[in-house]
């Protein structure tokens, strides 16, 4: 499967202590705004979502269609085909896409461990 894009995407406290840290390490900011509660921190091809308010946990994240500079990828599994993979190893999701419909969607499932996954498709 081609799942685009990885990044980790935290549930952050306080989004400009979060970027002041990342930034320390090298990280800089590459999309969103502190005004939209996220950031997409990136250093090289390594991605840090920051996200305060949006969600409880932290996130595996996938973006199927980009590469790590959210250019569209030429070749990519669209993620109804990645569902279908997935619904037809026996993996549970705990979200999921209308497979009738086409461009952006996502869908999400738990690793054996309880990890969160995003699969994010934005085109």
């Amino acid at each position: 499967m081609k799942l685009g894009a990885f990044s980790i995407s935290l549930s952050v406290q306080d989004l400009k202590k979060s970027k002041a840290f990342y930034e320390t390490l090298g990280f800089e900011v590459f999309a969103g705004s502190l005004e939209q509660n996220y950031l997409i921190m990136k250093q090289d091809t390594s991605l840090i979502g920051l996200f305060q308010g949006m969600f409880n946990e932290n996130l595996l994240t996938f973006n199927p269609g980009w590469d790590t500079n959210a250019q569209p990828l030429p070749d990519f599994d669209d993620v109804r085909d990645i569902q279908q993979r997935l619904k037809e190893h026996d993996i549970p999701l705990e979200r999921e896409v209308d497979p009738t419909t086409s461009g952006p969607g996502s869908i999400v499932l738990k690793d054996p461990d309880g990890n969160i996954i995003l699969l994010d498709q934005h085109r």
